[in-house]
């Protein structure tokens, strides 16, 4: 028991984390000398690789010198931070990697705290020091500061420090110095040693319940196609073995009995089959065809479960239709509401800051979730899946207190930006209602810390975009509830809208691009009520994409002259999501997306329009 260690690596996103997972993986020998390996091999999903983030929270573990050191890998994004609340029943350490010029960022933040209210010892790993404008000591003094802000105790604050460059693959315990060339005795930089040693020095092994029987609960959840559900967890008291039956204690209070069909446990990111287990050890446990997050895995009935840790709420409600658009069925396998029911609820059982209910309204379900993103990526996969959906405007999940007052979600907003564009993103928190706290001037560049609604959020990213050309950088945190900030103004334009069924011409783009921006190219087909550009002014603008240049027996006045369209602006999942307004869907499809309007119909647009005013 005490040759066993269980970390989590913590990080913002793009800090290094998965890279350095890599590494250790690589340096103890997990892998063969002839085995062909990935990069970021723990990046296991497509859409983790082509985003470069974690999404998932994954194991994977190894042998180092005689100790098993089990590694849990977490998201670093705020949205998938139902991932990480779990995943700190399993660990006794968590590693926190930190940019050596960055520092800690707002995702940071959040998991360093989510870390320190579970007692995890930290081990701060400062990343990258290969880096041109790297500043590790800064960086130091930064985590230090965090650490005091988030009330580490001071055991917590007494934090062993390894310097490291994942990507060249080496880790040292002191950096050099004209007064220290040694480098604290690492003078050749030559392997992760340093951080093996500080693992298994500093993280305590696990903490064993005194009680005999077997408990276990459960953190994270898989599936095989031979063996169904695998329940993931870290055995707290006891031992278990293959055939023996257990009883699992589901959180309303419900208890019932199976017989456990498989053992697994980890070598490297493989799933080992073993024959028992005992009390510390992070393993996978089949039998039960209904398991969930957070329920208890014990002997006999009479047992009281296990606690499991608080999911902060949801803040943000989107709904996912059945396609009804006149193109739906054409390129997807799943298009019923049977279907994407099915899917949602597979998808709750293991996501559990996800929530998914059916409404009044049939094939409408409604989703609630951490932020756009995770919605984003939910609907991305089910696209790839061969699934067709709509899916609605984002909006705020609103409280009411008991003496009627309304409340909304506020989040912690942080956004680095070039000093030329300081005054438009100023403009643009201010629009949106957030107030600045904190402004910090580096040398071409300032980072900004403010409080904005949830609502205010929705859309800002594609403004930070647009308007540092790509050089800004923002990260939110959930921050609290608070009363209502008043209404904020929408999309500043209007969208050019379909009038025809049909194929779009080059001939009919060229006269639309005049008014405005094209979402679209020439040979697309198209269907009255889909958006199919953005219009300079306003309001919208009723288009005919599909209108064909009239031939006549006689010479005509534009011959000779070419047809010059400007390439269409292709939006992304999010950026879609993010842009459509309140009486917009964003259509996606395993080959598509497109842009439409609730209403298809022109007239009843407009007779809608006029009811509602």
């Amino acid at each position: 028991m005490d040759k066993i260690r269980n970390i989590a690596i913590i990080a913002h996103v793009d800090h290094g984390k998965t890279t350095l997972v890599d590494q250790l993986l690589r340096q103890s020998g997990t892998f063969r000398s002839n085995q062909k390996i990935e990069e970021r091999v723990m990046d296991s999903m497509d859409l983790e690789r082509e985003k470069g983030i974690t999404i998932r929270a994954k194991n994977a573990a190894f042998h180092w010198n005689g100790y098993r050191i089990n590694i849990v890998d977490t998201p670093g994004h705020a949205d998938f931070g139902g991932e990480v609340e779990r995943i700190m029943k399993m660990v006794d350490g968590v590693l926190l990697v930190v940019d050596a010029h960055d520092g800690p960022q707002a995702q940071t933040r959040f998991v360093l705290r989510k870390a320190l209210e579970n007692k995890a010892k930290p081990i701060v790993v400062i990343n990258k020091i290969d880096r041109e404008n790297a500043r590790p000591h800064r960086v130091v003094d930064m985590v230090f500061d965090l650490f005091v802000e988030l009330k580490a105790t001071d055991e917590q604050l007494d934090f062993p420090i390894i310097y490291a460059s994942a990507k060249n693959g080496f880790a040292v315990r002191e950096l050099f110095t004209t007064a220290n060339p040694s480098g604290g005795g690492h003078k050749n930089n030559e392997d992760m040693t340093p951080l093996f040693e500080a693992i298994v020095e500093h993280v305590p092994p696990p903490k064993i319940s005194s009680e005999p029987f077997f408990q276990m609960l459960v953190s994270n959840l898989d599936y095989s196609d031979y063996l169904g559900r695998i329940a993931l967890g870290r055995i707290v008291s006891g031992r278990v073995a293959v055939g023996d039956s257990i009883v699992c204690i589901q959180r309303d209070g419900r208890r019932g009995r199976a017989t456990v069909t498989a053992l697994f446990t980890y070598e490297g990111l493989e799933q080992v089959e073993i024959e028992h287990a005992s009390a510390g050890e992070i393993v996978g446990l089949t039998g039960f065809d209904e398991v969930y997050i957070g329920e208890t895995l014990t002997d006999v009935e009479e047992r009281t479960p296990l606690q499991f840790v608080d999911i902060d709420p949801p803040t943000i409600r989107m709904h996912i239709l059945v396609n009804d658009s006149p193109f739906a069925g054409r390129e997807g396998k799943y298009v019923t509401a049977r279907h994407i029911r099915e899917r949602l609820t597979r998808e709750t059982r293991g996501n559990v800051s996800l929530q998914a209910n059916d409404t009044e309204t049939a094939g409408v379900f409604e989703i609630n979730a951490r932020g756009e993103m995770q919605i984003a990526i939910l609907v991305e996969q089910m696209r790839r899946e061969g699934y067709e959906v709509m899916v609605s405007r984002p909006e705020a999940i609103f409280h009411r207190t008991e003496d009627g007052n309304l409340l909304e979600p506020l989040e912690s907003l942080y956004v680095d930006l070039p000093n030329e564009n300081l005054g438009d993103i100023l403009q643009s928190i201010a629009n949106r209602k957030g107030e600045i706290l904190v402004m910090d001037h580096h040398a071409a560049r300032v980072s900004i810390e403010a409080i904005i609604p949830t609502r205010g959020l929705i859309g800002f990213e594609t403004d930070l975009v647009n308007l540092t050309r790509g050089e800004g950088l923002m990260s939110h945190l959930f921050r609290e509830y608070a009363p209502f900030k008043g209404e904020i103004g929408g999309r500043g334009r209007g969208v050019m809208v379909s009038m025809e069924y049909g194929a779009s011409t080059a001939y009919a783009l060229n006269n639309i691009q005049a008014r405005g921006r094209l979402f679209i190219g020439p040979q697309e087909d198209v269907y009255a009520g889909m958006i199919v550009g953005e219009n300079a002014r306003p309001e919208d603008l009723p288009v005919n994409p599909c209108k064909a240049k009239h031939l006549t027996n006689m010479r005509s006045q534009g011959e000779g002259k070419g047809i010059q369209l400007e390439a269409p602006l292709r939006m992304t999942l999010e950026r879609a999501i993010e842009y459509i307004d309140i009486d917009e869907y964003v259509e996606a499809t395993p080959k598509s997306l497109r842009l439409r309007k609730r209403i298809l119909d022109a007239t009843a647009r407009k007779r809608a329009t006029v009811m509602a005013a």
